[in-house]
């Protein structure tokens, strides 16, 4: 399965060579048939069939023929509102532009000059005296020597990089606050629902696109995607996902996902790209981004519990070696080998040494590097004291370590 994890390098090429006339007979039947729907509502507004309300702004007069050949002239025009623009009029000056700017290589043509390496989106989500914070994704703002950012309304503004974190895809710069008028609200993702409404806001394709508006609904929910930080060809991690089918592309990265209330409930981050594939695409929810953005605005890193060992999968080492150099009793086939421990870390204080095979933790089974990651992260907190069923030279044991910062 291939992921499309957003760069944010696509380019826009304009067409060569195209001329507007081919368009027109397209558009004069684009405007007929809107003006025979424009006729129309006024009767399916009556008869109430309109999910919307319909209000009246400026009068515009249409011209029509009656059954008797009389020019008729009549004042029709419309201001439709919906709970989606409704929910945009809240949440879009919120969602800015983002542009990663580095300086170019020293085999580039421009060598030494900064160049704009790709773009992205982001979300105002907190204004604190004269400064203002942005959540975005990590790999937007990836290697970049500058930030700039793009307001709704144009206004361009430098950025500064508080923190990143490569697991969870998030990232928090940092703005001028003087020009921020609009500040996002976030939702609650734990009460999300499969078939709700959401809309995605952000700029695809770049900001020529900025403040680009699509809808669809919460497809599925806590979808994992695995992910390959060091590029290893073995999972690391796997991120937890919302799925949604409104359309998100490059440039969407770091955008809004938002319900029908106007409120932040995901941060846009890839989709699933594959020629067979439509309408698949993930947002990390708000209610996991939460504690991430605040470690990154105060810490500038998201502070994790760290046991000080180097890693490897059970699955991943030979049947022999299985056997004869581990000592694994036969019917134990999953677990995690402990391939290195950091001198004076929890671990080592506890005991745990090269080539010990964990195989619980807190009492819990630890199949992978990835499930014990995810007990490690997300069930445990620095200080907190943690038990490992280990084997040993084909003896099962149990230590308790004492969980510090991750330092390692």
């Amino acid at each position: 399965m291939g992921y499309y994890d957003q760069d944010e390098n696509s380019r826009v090429r304009q067409p060569k060579g195209r001329k507007g006339g081919f368009f027109l007979p397209s558009l004069a039947g684009a405007i007929v048939g809107g003006l025979l729907v424009l006729l129309a509502v006024p009767t399916l507004s009556d008869n109430g069939l309109l999910p919307y309300s319909v209000q009246p702004t400026n009068q515009v007069e249409v011209n029509t023929n009656n059954n008797k050949g009389n020019l008729i002239t009549q004042n029709v025009s419309l201001k439709v509102e919906t709970g989606v623009t409704k929910a945009v009029e809240k949440a879009g000056d919120a969602v800015v532009g983002i542009t990663n700017i580095q300086s170019a290589s020293f085999w580039s043509e421009q060598s030494g000059a900064n160049q704009e390496a790709g773009t992205g989106s982001g979300v105002i989500y907190k204004k604190e005296g004269d400064r203002a914070f942005i959540v975005t994704n990590n790999h937007v703002v990836e290697g970049a020597d500058q930030l700039e950012v793009t307001l709704s309304d144009g206004t361009k503004l430098s950025a500064e990089l508080k923190g990143s974190d490569p697991w969870t895809d998030l990232a928090v710069i940092e703005v001028p606050g003087k020009d921020i008028k609009t500040i996002a609200e976030f939702g609650d993702s734990d009460t999300l629902r499969s078939g709700e409404p959401v809309i995605a806001i952000g700029n695809p394709l770049g900001l020529g696109f900025s403040g680009s508006v699509t809808s669809g609904i919460i497809s599925g929910l806590e979808r994992t995607i695995p992910v390959d930080l060091n590029m290893d060809g073995v999972e690391d991690w796997q991120v937890e996902v919302l799925q949604t089918d409104a359309a998100i592309n490059p440039g969407n990265s770091g955008g809004a996902l938002v319900n029908i209330a106007g409120q932040i409930i995901g941060i846009n981050s890839m989709k699933i790209a594959q020629e067979a594939v439509e309408g698949i695409g993930l947002s990390i929810p708000i209610n996991s981004a939460i504690p991430i953005i605040e470690d990154l605005e105060q810490f500038g890193e998201v502070k994790r519990p760290a046991m000080g060992v180097q890693l490897r999968n059970v699955t991943e080492i030979s049947s022999y070696h299985q056997q004869e150099t581990l000592i694994l009793p036969r019917d134990v086939k999953e677990g995690v080998m402990i391939e290195r421990v950091v001198p004076n870390s929890p671990a080592s204080k506890a005991g745990l040494q090269e080539l010990d095979v964990i195989v619980e933790m807190d009492g819990e089974k630890i199949n992978d590097v990835i499930a014990l990651r995810k007990h490690l992260y997300n069930e445990k907190q620095i200080g907190d004291q943690m038990s490992v069923t280990y084997y040993r030279e084909g003896k099962r044991q149990e230590a308790t370590l004492k969980l510090v910062g991750e330092t390692y």
